[in-house]
């Protein structure tokens, strides 16, 4: 079976080392016949958009090896669906110079390290055009100009060593923004100039420095630079041929493509290019074919489907790869959210951590497998993002955190019905919901329950608890094994106990036993259980009992020397609890 490619975003590589790879090469002929001069595609995070940037790269670029020797590609591509794409296609291929630029480097504290990261970003891939240093085809003003931007990394070094205030490195700082806002543009014009032919433009991520901005503090500063590189090299480039430039949000016109009048934005609710990123169904079955799991294809649907780019059904390609991998090589038995360590499950924590009540409560009819109805901006930025419960629901929608499932327009606006698109995406909801409560519980004074607990007071302890529960999101009423460790939880810190769970006493396993850490004082027993209705609540408590007597948890204590021991059912019922006394 061939290795799979798990963090690899080389298109080479992936030929070179005979990996599974997921033949996206039509992207190639979509952009071409499709594209705009400019094309932005937004998707969600690990949903192959570097990998395709790099199999364009791989296509288009007219590449040199170390010798001066122009490299041929073709052998790239032998096989794959783009070789079946015409003669107008094909003959592009090798054709033009390509600047390729990721800007994920700019997760930086601050606006001067995340400059710093871009410039040097930019600094590389004019030392990957090397070779324009000694062209014949350029002016020696352009040869020295390129050597000056070239060598910029090492030229601000040693400037920066001889300020003599901070208000002179502003200003040269400036002076530096300037410069290489303007390079690309720069690169491109010394690069049509050599090969005599337009230049393609990569730019992979490009929300990345908007987004750490945002977060740091520092979003107006970076939202400028960018703005001005990406207006000198796409809107007043004229050596430019195409562009295509990835990312994860639809960031407003006015706030970084000013006036960028050729510019094609394709999102998630867009029909063309639907499957040229992440995975579509027959896609997912043939991968799970090769590597025997064709059985657990209804497990892969349930964790990772879900997405819906424009009318197609899309898998999450970065689970489905990493899903692939665990079973086949790491010897996983069950599946796991593998997406849930992205950055963008920050807005996600934001999102529960500061809600009110009404955002619980569509969170909660989302984690059940409800739906909630939203209006869809195209013009969001992360500046406003927080702007309103909408502007996040927007962010949450088109980063993949919620899927489509119908949409309606009113006058001008469309309104989107939506839903959490998999297990693996209700888990990270979930986890963060957990989370949050947790650190509700953690700040709260649990010294009445102790106290009622100890006194025997059973309307103060299922008073207590049904008031805490009520901060809580009402979903997790199904889930017992949720009650289970927040009852738990809430009895750690009692003087003078150790709190055990699922402990073997009599024939069974109680949920919670308070053992003493002295002779003289009782141990407790605590059997939780849970029900649908508020009317099933006498009846749980009396099952909680039944169970206490049938496995004999009392006479295990007993058994184990201690002469005292209180018996407890709870029943939970959605947000509520009842707590009873077991009499023998």
């Amino acid at each position: 079976m061939k290795k799979i490619g798990i963090g690899y975003e080389n298109y080479k590589e992936f030929i070179d080392q005979d990996m599974y790879y997921v033949d996206k090469t039509l992207l190639i002929r979509d952009v071409i016949e499709k594209g705009g001069k400019v094309t932005l595609f937004t998707r969600p995070r690990r949903f192959g958009k570097t990998l395709a940037l790099s199999m364009l790269r791989t296509f288009f670029e007219c590449e040199y090896d170390y010798n001066g020797n122009i490299v041929d590609n073709r052998r790239y591509f032998g096989g794959k669906k783009i070789m079946e794409a015409g003669d107008d296609i094909l003959s592009r291929m090798g054709k033009y110079p390509v600047v390729k630029l990721s800007l994920k480097s700019a997760k930086q504290p601050d606006f001067y390290g995340s400059f710093i990261q871009l410039r040097d970003s930019v600094i590389s891939e004019f030392g990957r055009h090397d070779y324009l240093s000694n062209s014949d085809k350029l002016t020696d003003e352009e040869r020295k100009n390129f050597n000056q931007l070239l060598n910029g990394r090492s030229e601000w070094t040693e400037k920066s060593l001889h300020f003599d205030s901070k208000e002179e490195e502003r200003e040269e700082l400036r002076k530096e923004q300037s410069k290489y806002a303007a390079a690309l543009q720069i690169l491109s014009g010394y690069l049509k100039k050599h090969h005599g032919t337009n230049v393609v433009i990569l730019l992979d991520e490009y929300d990345v420095p908007l987004e750490n901005a945002y977060h740091k503090g520092f979003y107006e500063e970076m939202v400028g630079f960018v703005r001005s590189l990406f207006e000198s090299a796409l809107k007043t480039n004229d050596a430019l041929e195409q562009a295509v430039v990835t990312g994860c949000l639809r960031i407003s016109k006015e706030s970084i493509f000013t006036g960028l009048n050729n510019l094609k934005i394709n999102s998630i609710q867009d029909d063309d290019f639907a499957e040229d990123f992440g995975f579509t169904q027959t896609e997912t079955e043939e991968m799970l074919n090769v590597y025997g799991l064709a059985e657990k294809f209804e497990e892969a649907k349930d964790w990772y489907d879900g997405y819906l780019f424009g009318e197609t059904e899309i898998y999450n390609p970065w689970s489905i790869t990493s899903y692939v991998d665990g079973v086949v090589n790491g010897g996983h038995r069950f599946p796991k959210p593998y997406w849930s360590n992205t950055s963008s499950n920050s807005v996600i924590r934001d999102f529960v951590y500061n809600n009110d009540e009404s955002v619980r409560e569509e969170l909660d009819a989302l984690i059940s497998g409800g739906t909630i109805e939203k209006k869809i901006h195209d013009d969001i930025t992360y500046d406003d993002i927080h702007e309103s419960e909408d502007n996040l629901w927007n962010f949450l929608f088109f980063t993949g955190y919620m899927r489509k499932i119908s949409e309606r327009q009113v006058d001008d606006d469309i309104y989107v019905t939506m839903c959490i698109p998999n297990r693996e995406i209700r888990s990270i909801y979930s986890n963060h919901i957990r989370k949050w409560f947790d650190d509700i519980v953690k700040k709260t004074d649990i010294t009445p329950l102790h106290e009622a607990i100890l006194n025997r007071d059973t309307d103060r302890i299922a008073n207590y608890v049904s008031d805490l529960l009520d901060q809580c999101i009402s979903t997790f009423d199904s889930a017992e094994g949720f009650y289970h460790g927040f009852f738990l939880s809430i009895l750690y810190g009692i003087p003078r106990y150790s709190v055990k769970s699922n402990r073997e006493s009599g024939i069974g396993r109680p949920d919670i036993i308070l053992y003493p850490n002295r002779p003289g004082i009782p141990a407790y027993i605590f059997e939780c259980k849970s029900c649908k209705e508020f009317s099933g609540m006498k009846t749980g408590l009396q099952e909680a009992f039944n169970q206490i007597r049938d496995r004999k948890y009392v006479d295990g204590l007993h058994n184990e020397g201690y002469d005292e021991v209180i018996a407890y059912g709870i029943c939970f019922c959605k947000k509520s609890c009842i707590a009873g006394l077991y009499s023998g």
